[in-house]
């Protein structure tokens, strides 16, 4: 399951929720792309729970929506992740050293109040 919903002008929540298919996948990235149309300096609440790797159709359509992903990261500034799983948190901090002008931070699944904090800080 994945919910989207845009929280602000310049902001996005995502939960993402076990095993998503490739509808779902389709689905939900155009809505993504939708909602931060136009987005600057944004900010996304990501919070990740019983992940479960996506099955290969699902994954052939992220891999063909790459490009305009590029386009949505650009308009972030910073995520916040949110996660019951390490190494989903630790990807997530590399994944953010990798793009340049996206700051990325993990944070435990029971500390939601520290993301939020991060989050609204400016500067």
């Amino acid at each position: 399951m994945i919910r989207i919903e845009k929280t602000a002008d310049d902001r996005i929540d995502l939960q993402l929720n076990g095993k998503i298919d490739a509808d779902e996948m389709r689905t939900a990235l155009e809505d993504l792309l939708t909602l931060t149309e136009g987005m600057e300096n944004g900010r996304m609440f990501y919070t990740i729970t019983d992940f479960q790797i996506p099955d290969l159709p699902a994954l052939a359509v992220e891999f063909r929506y790459l490009p305009r992903m590029f386009s949505l990261i650009s308009r972030l500034d910073k995520v916040a992740v949110l996660s019951d799983q390490n190494w989903i948190r630790k990807a997530a901090v590399i994944e953010g050293k990798l793009i340049p002008g996206l700051e990325i931070r993990d944070f435990d699944l029971s500390d939601p109040k520290a993301a939020e904090d991060w989050l609204s800080e400016t500067g």
